[in-house]
Order: C-alpha cells, then structure tokens, then sequence
C-alpha cells in the first residue's frame, strides 16, 4: 500500500529509479524512452553531468537564502543571462518554482501595473478557449480548458473571459482562407474588447504554441501581429504563456520570436530547468517594473522560495548547456526529422487527421475519420489507451483527450529532449505507429 496520493488514486505508478540521456529507468531495469520530457520539461534529457555538478556544488555553497534579506549569485546570473540583452524589451526575471506560480505572478503584475499607472479600472482579462495556464486558482480561471475547469468553476474569478483558439484544423471554415481566418479571429478578439469596454481590460493571454491543451497548435500566420496591434490599440497588455513552448522547445530560445512579436510579460517554467529543479519565471518589460518602482516601489506579491539558489544553479546549467552544446539548431534538425518521420508513418493513417507543431513539439490527432474529422468516442478513452501501448513497448509518450472541446478528441504530443539524436527520433515514431495501432485495435 502506498501512502502517496498519486494522479490516479486506484492504481500505482511504476518507480522511477534513475535516467541517463533520453531514457529513464524503473525499477527492475527495464528503461524507457522519455520522447515528451514527461510534460515537455526533460530538454537536456537524464543525468547531464554539468547540470548534476552545479546542483552539488551550490548545495555545499548556499542551499536557501530568503529573499526579503538576500539575493543569490545564481540568481543574479540566471537574469542577467536571460534578459541582459532585453530581449524584444524584456528587462527583468521573476523566479518562482513552476508554471502555474509564473502565469499567477504575471497575472498580478499586469493588474499591478495598471494600479500604478492610475487605471484601477482595468480588471479583466482575455484569454481562449481550449488553452491551459496552470492549476491554481487564477491560472485555471485564465486557461479554457473545460474538464479542468469543471469542478472549481464556483471559485474562478469572473474577471477572465474566453474567445475562440487560433486552432485552424477545428476552427477554420472550409470557405476561408487562412487569412481570413486570422482576420475573423482578429475581429472576435476586438468585438470581445469593445463587450467589455477597452479600457476595462487589463491584458490578453495566450500561449504561442497551445500545448496538452490542444496539442502542440500554430497560430496562422499574422494572428499574433494582429493580437499585439488589438491590445497596443486600447492600451492592454500582452502576456505570452510559454511555460511549455518556451525555452528553445520550438527551435528558437522563445517561441515568440517565430512570430514577430514580443510581449510585455512572459511566463516559462519547462525547459528553464529542464526538471533538474522545480523553477519557472516571470519576464517583464522594463515600463512593467518602472512602474511599480517609481509607484509603490515594489511588486506587491511573493513566496518562500523565491529566486531559490538551488533550482536558479541548476536552470543557469541548463540554460549554459543549451547554448554552449548548441542544441537550438539540433532542435531545429531533430524537428525537422520528427515532423518528417511523422508524415511517413502518420500522413496517410485512416485515424490520424492533423500532424502540426513546432520544432520538437509535435503532436497527432486521432480521429475516427478523416473526412469528417469526427473524434472517437470519449468513452473509449483512446489517449489512454495510446498512452498504455506506447509504456508497454518502452515508449513514454503525453497522449491528451478532449483535443476539440474538453470533452471529445484524442491527441498524442511528442517533446523529447534536445540532445535527441537522428536514430532516436526513428525509433520513436516506429514505437508511437505500433502503440496507436494497437490503441485503435483494442478499441473495437
């Protein structure tokens, strides 16, 4: 018997007992290939030796110092390596311990912002549906997606309200083109601002590359040039959720970046520390935190661990290992060749209407068929399925239901690491082509 609550509370997971690149080990020895980095966290993959030594050497130098008294040199590395150069103006880094504490921070700090500034009538946010920013409160009242949502909607703060997803495999009509898509997605975010009243709205969210959510989904072109123009026109902000998109994941450092955009606030979380320790981030623009500094002369939020040594060693590491090994560009090459190998197998599957993604965040949707894109039935449970068929051939893999609406569609999301190598790939897509088969069989 086991005295941890685990996600399923009728059955046990295997124990993880070690990992050492792409592959993780249970117990027993039996090892398994990592091809999602668990949620798309693993970049660096298991046991990266500098990363490891960085974590022992800052634990014998300074485990934890409380930041109302301290700051750390690893913190202070960590920010200077990420915004010294203000990338797209970002100045500033807020470190907190995972996604859902980054996306409530900056939730915070837009609503801050506009106290400072004098606008305390700015209390409502835009997001989309079919997204997802994290568990906690605010993050859930932020992200669209359903199932999640369904039993604390009597605690989601009625300040967040929810537009279509920039998501062209649903949502797209057969008469449009892409740009009249992006245009008809541009006009329901506006008319959603003048519902509220422009100067009401503190900011929009949105991930650049929605991700379990969904399943890895590009916006079309233009969509964010014109989102950043919607909110630059009635003085909102853009706050950019790349807490699994971000940090290299799509084959630039952020995935804003493939967009000709930059926002005012970002959160990321999973590839900053690559899972080596708990830690994501707030990145702010510099009249984010001018304000506050010339206002109140603080950001009016906070918890315990904070900028933590440990967790800000271990991502500076990661962050290092990532540029000095040069593994953008591999992530770029490796995406390529997984977004190849998934064509070959997948292109031509009667149950697979969309492969889509970004560098090494892909992902396929099943479907029952191909013309009408119509999903499987939810009772089957297909995800589960796929999931079950991949583990038992030695492949782990984040297959996710309620790909359309939070209730219908399977998908399957692939996020191996950085360091994955050209055979690696191979040797994924041929495991993820048997277990899906083997899913829709036992599903008959």
């Amino acid at each position: 018997m086991t005295r941890l609550m685990h996600r399923s509370l009728r059955e046990a997971p295997p124990i993880a007992v070690g990992g050492h690149g792409i592959r993780l080990i249970e117990a027993g020895g039996r090892e398994i290939i990592d091809a999602s980095g668990g949620a798309a966290v693993s970049c660096l993959g298991h046991g990266h030796p500098r990363v490891v030594e960085a974590i022992r050497r800052q634990a014998g130098q300074l485990a934890y110092a409380h930041t109302g008294f301290f700051s750390s040199e690893p913190a202070e590395e960590l920010a200077e390596m990420l915004v010294g150069h203000e990338p797209g103006g970002l100045a500033f880094a807020y470190f907190v311990c995972g996604g859902s504490e980054a996306v409530e921070a900056a939730l915070k700090m837009a609503r801050q912002y506009f106290v400072e500034l004098g606008q305390p009538q700015r209390t409502r946010y835009i997001a989309r549906r079919q997204s997802y920013h994290g568990n906690t409160l605010g993050a859930l009242a932020a992200g669209g997606n359903a199932w999640r949502r369904a039993p604390y909607a009597p605690l989601l703060s009625d300040a967040f309200s929810h537009v279509s997803p920039a998501f062209a495999y649903r949502e797209m009509q057969d008469s449009e083109s892409e740009a009249d898509f992006t245009a008809r997605l541009a006009a329901e975010l506006e008319a959603e601002f003048q519902r509220l009243g422009p100067q009401n709205v503190a900011a929009f969210v949105a991930e650049p590359v929605v991700g379990a959510t969904s399943g890895c989904v590009t916006a079309p072109t233009g969509y964010f040039k014109a989102v950043r123009e919607i909110c630059d026109r009635h003085g909102a902000l853009l706050i950019l959720d790349e807490v699994m998109s971000g940090m290299g994941r799509t084959g630039t450092l952020h995935a804003w970046e493939q967009e000709g955009v930059s926002p005012d606030i970002q959160a990321v979380a999973k590839g900053l520390g690559g899972g080596y320790q708990p830690i994501g981030g707030v990145l702010a623009s510099g009249r984010i935190v001018a304000a506050m500094r010339d206002g109140s002369g603080a950001f009016q939020h906070g918890h315990t661990y904070l900028a933590h040594p440990m967790a800000c060693a271990a991502a500076l590491e990661v962050q290092k290992v990532i540029r000095d090994e040069e593994l953008l560009s591999n992530v770029r090459a490796m995406g390529a060749r997984l977004e190849e190998r998934l064509q070959e197998r997948f292109g031509n599957h009667r149950h697979v209407g969309d492969i889509r993604g970004r560098g090494l965040f892909r992902a396929i949707e099943l479907v029952q068929d191909r013309a009408s894109k119509e999903a499987f039935d939810p009772r089957l449970k297909l995800h589960a399925r796929v999931k079950a068929a991949a583990f038992e051939r030695g492949l782990g893999c984040y297959p996710s239901g309620g790909t359309v609406d939070g209730q219908r569609g399977d998908h399957v999301l692939l996020a191996p690491p950085y360091i994955t190598a050209p055979g690696e790939i191979d040797i994924i897509v041929d495991l993820l082509g048997e277990a899906v088969d083997a899913a829709i069989a036992s599903s008959h």
